[in-house]
Protein backbone atom coordinates (compact mmCIF):
# COMPACT_ATOMS: atom_id res chain seq x y z
CA UNK A 1 0.00 0.00 0.00
CA UNK A 2 1.19 3.49 -0.76
CA UNK A 3 -0.03 6.76 0.70
CA UNK A 4 0.26 10.23 -0.71
CA UNK A 5 0.32 13.39 1.41
CA UNK A 6 0.58 17.04 0.48
CA UNK A 7 2.22 19.62 2.76
CA UNK A 8 -0.11 22.21 4.25
CA UNK A 9 2.78 24.63 4.77
CA UNK A 10 6.51 25.05 5.22
CA UNK A 11 8.87 26.07 8.00
CA UNK A 12 10.53 29.43 7.32
CA UNK A 13 13.48 30.69 9.30
CA UNK A 14 15.01 29.11 12.36
CA UNK A 15 17.95 26.85 11.64
CA UNK A 16 19.25 26.11 8.16
CA UNK A 17 20.94 22.86 9.19
CA UNK A 18 19.82 20.08 11.54
CA UNK A 19 21.69 20.17 14.85
CA UNK A 20 20.77 17.77 17.64
CA UNK A 21 20.56 20.11 20.64
CA UNK A 22 19.44 23.52 21.99
CA UNK A 23 16.20 23.77 20.00
CA UNK A 24 14.22 25.59 22.70
CA UNK A 25 15.65 29.00 21.80
CA UNK A 26 15.00 28.58 18.06
CA UNK A 27 12.12 30.62 16.66
CA UNK A 28 10.65 30.11 13.22
CA UNK A 29 7.48 30.56 11.24
CA UNK A 30 5.17 28.05 9.67
CA UNK A 31 3.71 29.57 6.52
CA UNK A 32 0.50 27.81 5.58
CA UNK A 33 -0.27 27.11 1.92
CA UNK A 34 -3.44 28.87 0.70
CA UNK A 35 -3.78 26.21 -2.00
CA UNK A 36 -4.28 23.61 0.77
CA UNK A 37 -6.10 25.60 3.48
CA UNK A 38 -8.70 28.32 3.64
CA UNK A 39 -7.84 31.74 5.11
CA UNK A 40 -9.53 30.91 8.43
CA UNK A 41 -7.89 27.49 8.94
CA UNK A 42 -5.92 28.77 11.97
CA UNK A 43 -8.83 30.72 13.46
CA UNK A 44 -8.87 30.18 17.24
CA UNK A 45 -5.46 28.48 17.28
CA UNK A 46 -3.98 31.50 19.07
CA UNK A 47 -5.92 30.58 22.21
CA UNK A 48 -3.55 27.62 22.68
CA UNK A 49 -0.04 28.01 24.10
CA UNK A 50 1.39 25.01 22.24
CA UNK A 51 0.81 23.18 18.98
CA UNK A 52 1.74 19.73 17.73
CA UNK A 53 3.49 19.91 14.36
CA UNK A 54 3.76 16.90 12.06
CA UNK A 55 6.48 17.32 9.46
CA UNK A 56 8.77 15.45 7.06
CA UNK A 57 12.54 15.04 7.38
CA UNK A 58 12.64 15.75 3.66
CA UNK A 59 16.40 16.20 3.27
CA UNK A 60 17.31 12.91 4.85
CA UNK A 61 18.90 10.57 2.30
CA UNK A 62 16.49 7.61 1.83
CA UNK A 63 19.54 5.30 1.68
CA UNK A 64 20.25 6.22 5.34
CA UNK A 65 16.85 5.20 6.68
CA UNK A 66 16.93 2.81 9.62
CA UNK A 67 14.50 -0.10 9.55
CA UNK A 68 16.02 -2.13 12.34
CA UNK A 69 18.07 -1.14 15.41
CA UNK A 70 20.94 1.20 16.14
CA UNK A 71 22.65 3.03 18.98
CA UNK A 72 20.89 6.43 19.37
CA UNK A 73 23.13 9.15 17.89
CA UNK A 74 25.71 6.43 17.24
CA UNK A 75 26.69 6.39 20.91
CA UNK A 76 27.77 2.91 21.91
CA UNK A 77 27.47 3.86 25.60
CA UNK A 78 23.70 3.87 25.00
CA UNK A 79 21.97 0.56 24.22
CA UNK A 80 21.23 -0.57 20.69
CA UNK A 81 17.46 -0.19 20.31
CA UNK A 82 15.00 -0.43 17.45
CA UNK A 83 14.18 2.69 15.45
CA UNK A 84 10.63 2.54 16.84
CA UNK A 85 12.06 2.84 20.38
CA UNK A 86 13.69 6.19 19.61
CA UNK A 87 12.79 9.54 18.06
CA UNK A 88 15.67 9.85 15.56
CA UNK A 89 15.11 11.24 12.07
CA UNK A 90 16.12 8.24 9.91
CA UNK A 91 12.72 6.62 10.40
CA UNK A 92 11.11 4.49 7.68
CA UNK A 93 8.66 7.26 6.66
CA UNK A 94 10.83 10.22 7.79
CA UNK A 95 7.96 11.74 9.82
CA UNK A 96 8.69 14.04 12.74
CA UNK A 97 6.26 15.14 15.46
CA UNK A 98 7.02 17.96 17.89
CA UNK A 99 5.05 19.94 20.44
CA UNK A 100 6.27 23.54 20.38
CA UNK A 101 5.26 26.94 21.73
CA UNK A 102 2.89 28.99 19.63
CA UNK A 103 4.06 32.60 19.87
CA UNK A 104 1.45 34.08 17.57
CA UNK A 105 -0.84 33.70 14.60
CA UNK A 106 -1.00 36.24 11.79
CA UNK A 107 -3.44 34.94 9.19
CA UNK A 108 -1.65 32.08 7.44
CA UNK A 109 1.61 32.50 9.36
CA UNK A 110 2.29 30.86 12.71
CA UNK A 111 5.23 32.02 14.84
CA UNK A 112 6.67 29.18 16.91
CA UNK A 113 9.50 28.46 19.34
CA UNK A 114 11.18 25.13 19.97
CA UNK A 115 10.23 23.44 16.69
CA UNK A 116 13.04 21.05 15.79
CA UNK A 117 12.55 21.34 12.03
CA UNK A 118 14.81 23.32 9.71
CA UNK A 119 14.05 26.10 7.24
CA UNK A 120 12.08 24.76 4.27
CA UNK A 121 10.73 21.66 6.05
CA UNK A 122 7.32 20.55 4.72
CA UNK A 123 4.58 20.58 7.37
CA UNK A 124 1.93 17.87 7.02
CA UNK A 125 -0.41 18.81 9.86
CA UNK A 126 -0.84 21.04 12.90
CA UNK A 127 -2.95 20.28 15.94
CA UNK A 128 -3.49 22.24 19.14
CA UNK A 129 -1.88 20.69 22.20
CA UNK A 130 -4.69 19.69 24.54
CA UNK A 131 -3.76 18.34 27.96
CA UNK A 132 -6.63 15.87 27.71
CA UNK A 133 -4.56 13.99 25.12
CA UNK A 134 -1.50 13.80 27.41
CA UNK A 135 -0.71 10.32 28.71
CA UNK A 136 -2.66 9.05 31.68
CA UNK A 137 -0.92 7.30 34.52
CA UNK A 138 2.76 6.84 35.24
CA UNK A 139 5.29 7.48 32.48
CA UNK A 140 8.16 5.02 32.09
CA UNK A 141 11.30 5.55 30.00
CA UNK A 142 14.87 4.25 30.12
CA UNK A 143 17.73 6.33 31.51
CA UNK A 144 19.38 6.85 28.09
CA UNK A 145 16.17 8.48 26.82
CA UNK A 146 16.23 11.05 29.64
CA UNK A 147 19.94 11.60 29.06
CA UNK A 148 19.57 12.18 25.31
CA UNK A 149 17.02 14.93 25.98
CA UNK A 150 19.04 16.84 28.62
CA UNK A 151 20.40 19.38 26.12
CA UNK A 152 17.84 18.90 23.35
CA UNK A 153 15.61 21.77 24.43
Amino acid sequence: MSLSVVPIGFVRGGRAEPVDDAWDSVTAEIVLDPAQLGPDAALGLDSFSHIVVVFVFDRLDPAKLERNARHPRGRTDWPRVGILAQRGSPRPNRIGVTTCRLLGVDGMTLRVQGLDAIDGTPVLDIKPHMTGFDPRGEIREPGWAREIMEGYW
